[in-house]
């Protein structure tokens, strides 16, 4: 999860959009079709584009031998995959593609080569790639077609890795091992049913895989696969309570897993699973939040952890011997993802995002605790000394339930009610942490806009009861804990209530949709980004390999009842209460929420009386990952927000 979110915010902006003759208006780039949408003025583009300019940095693997690492981060249109020396060193670009690549793997003896996945046009059919580093040349490793490869690790003697596919039927993820050296060499090991499974680890003597299958956000187990004959034996213990069993790597005695879970508990802890008595013991010390990523050093001395404490990481060591913890000093205030131990154990790497930092990375020197940044990313030609620092709220919701979310507040010299941006993330198991807002601060610094990012029921990180509250026929709930923000803005002296709009992309579109028919005399207008509009035919139209996990979350449209409650909540079936003005955002090529659920939202609204806008993107997908489109993207919405909200 920490991954996919930090990828999404490094498919950040490139090159400017191709100017008119006349130069007084912006032409949408060729890759893009806008219906409905009026031309974006030169002058705007002038005010607003310093702020598309900022770059971001992910940690994406260490060099096998020296310390040196790769990150992912954009000098052009996409994301690449670029090589660090040392501590604010020169980015050297290794990649080069129309497409973003933001993942590699070194091969593990000396770094000769790495690999990666790329997808076309962001299909998410990832292929997986390798790159020679002395003489440059890719060579695909994977079947080049429609299937999805990825979760590649490398076995212990480097001369293998494990990875999963579609590539038989396109629903199920089955295990392959390959030695990426000999593209031959590639065989399937295992036949799975579902799209949930994925490799964690090899056994120290390469003869097993630790292997996990993911049902739900709350359900999981854990597999043991022979690596010679392929059978699969369960080690997570057959509980009658549904426990989640996220990030595992093997102890180095080969007997016992560390393993991420909520085994027992409100919360994630770092477990010890005994894979022959199919217990769990304890490892981290019982917090009121979830321990959401770690690491282990390949001697098995140290584990690396991060908690997420309200939204913040904080980041903590803990040395197995003694069991003991110690919270890492000096490490900046934000959110931390991508935790990874150097293979000699005496540097951990890892990102950092918050409203300051647009996503970087840093190291931690084991032994003396120092920590250094590595990446310097730039927030382009501006200055956000002027924003005040993101604030937690609270209201009550319609059950008496406290929900929270994060408030921006404008720059500091705009006075009096300030109109306000509802933005509402995706999954819907995600959360909204305090990170850094990109082209957002626009709003912020020159608008005077306040925004408000919601973390309604069902989202992570409040422990795995709250997720659970938006599930099957409880589905509105969430939309209601939108109506009783607003309820709450409306309290708040410093902000109008009447110039509201709500923006969202993936489950949280689907949000925007249904907030603007249950609240529609409430707001001013709304931005769905690649949203659901009826899960009905979302579940029939989404790719194969997914349908089944989404339909544990939201409901099985296959049962008449649940059947029957979707069509009387979709947004689709209600557009005609959606009186004031969509904007709806769309990737031609998106496999989670096809674009037919966009063309049939835009078709019905357009029956009415609301004015709606319609942008899509021929080469994206599940959101816009190429610098030209969203800068044209974000171009527009600023036109909107003109238009129709701060009047």
């Amino acid at each position: 999860m920490r991954r996919t979110l930090i990828a999404l915010l490094l498919a950040s902006l490139a090159a400017p959009a191709t100017l008119a003759a006349d130069e007084a208006v912006l032409q949408p780039p060729s890759s893009l079709l806008a219906d409905g949408l009026p031309p974006v003025p030169r002058a705007l583009v002038d005010e607003v584009g310093r702020y598309t300019e900022f770059r971001s940095a992910a940690f994406v693997d260490w060099h096998p031998v020296e310390h040196q690492l790769l990150i992912a981060t954009r000098f052009g249109n996409t994301t690449q995959v670029h090589r660090v020396k040392m501590p604010g060193g020169d980015r050297t670009q290794l990649t080069f593609f129309p497409e973003p690549v933001t993942n590699a793997l070194y091969e593990p003896h000396a770094g000769k080569y790495f690999l990666f996945l790329k997808d076309r046009g962001g299909d998410e059919f990832r292929q997986i790639f390798r790159a020679d580093l002395a003489e440059g040349q890719v060579t695909l490793l994977s079947d080049g077609g429609r299937s999805q490869n990825g979760g590649m690790v490398w076995s212990h003697a480097g001369d293998r890795i494990a990875y999963g596919s579609t590539r038989r039927n396109g629903a199920d993820r089955d295990l392959y091992v390959m030695d990426p050296s000999k593209r031959e060499s590639d065989r399937k090991l295992l036949e799975v049913q579902g799209g949930g499974w994925g490799v964690e680890d090899w056994s120290p003597d390469d003869k097993q895989l630790l292997v996990s299958e993911g049902i739900s956000v709350n359900e999981s187990r854990l597999w043991l696969v022979d690596v010679a004959s392929g059978s699969k034996t369960r080690v997570s213990p057959d509980d009658k309570e549904q426990v989640a069993w996220g990030e595992a790597k093997f102890h180095t005695d080969g007997k016992h897993v560390y393993v991420i879970t909520d085994r027992g508990e409100e919360f994630a802890y770092i477990g010890l699973l005994d894979l022959a008595a199919k217990t769990v013991k304890r490892v981290s010390v019982a917090r009121s939040w979830d321990v959401d990523g770690f690491d282990v050093t390949e001697d098995g001395r140290t584990i690396a952890f991060t908690v997420n404490e309200a939204g913040l990481s904080k980041l903590y060591l803990l040395d197995t011997a003694t069991g003991k913890e110690k919270a890492v000093a000096g490490v900046p205030v934000g959110v931390l993802g991508n935790l990874g131990f150097h293979p000699d154990g005496k540097l951990l790497a890892f990102g950092v995002a918050s409203p300051r930092i647009p996503s970087d990375v840093y190291s931690l020197d084991v032994a003396s605790g120092k920590v250094e940044r590595w990446t310097n990313s730039e927030l382009g030609p501006v200055v956000l000394d002027d924003l005040p620092d993101p604030e937690v709220v609270r209201w009550k919701s319609f059950d008496d339930r406290e929900i929270t979310g994060f408030l921006y507040r404008p720059a500091k010299r705009f006075t009096g009610k300030r109109p306000v941006v509802i933005i509402i993330h995706g999954g819907p198991e995600g959360q909204a942490q305090p990170t850094f807002r990109g082209r957002w601060n626009y709003l912020l610094d020159q608008l005077g806009m306040a925004i408000v990012e919601p973390n309604v029921r069902g989202s992570t990180g409040y422990g795995k009861t709250f997720v659970k509250l938006d599930n099957g026929i409880k589905r509105e709930d969430s939309v209601k804990d939108v109506g009783a923000l607003l309820d709450w803005i409306a309290q708040q002296p410093d902000l109008d209530a009447s110039r509201v709009m709500v923006y969202g992309g993936s489950y949280g579109g689907y949000m925007t949709l249904a907030v603007s028919t249950h609240y529609s005399d409430r707001i001013r207008a709304s931005v769905d980004v690649v949203g659901i509009s009826n899960f009905n035919t979302f579940l029939t139209n989404t790719e194969s390999y997914r349908r089944d996990l989404r339909r544990v979350e939201y409901g099985d449209e296959r049962d008449p009842e649940m059947h029957a409650f979707f069509e009387r909540i979709a947004p689709l079936n209600n557009a005609a209460k959606i009186g004031k003005p969509l904007f709806v955002v769309q990737g031609a090529n998106d496999p989670r929420v096809p674009k037919t659920e966009a063309e049939q939202i835009v078709a019905t609204v357009r029956k009415g009386q609301a004015p709606v806008w319609y942008l899509v993107g021929l080469n994206e997908g599940h959101g816009f990952a190429k610098k030209e489109n969203s800068d044209y993207l974000f171009y527009a919405v600023v036109e909107f927000i003109k238009k129709h909200v701060l009047p």
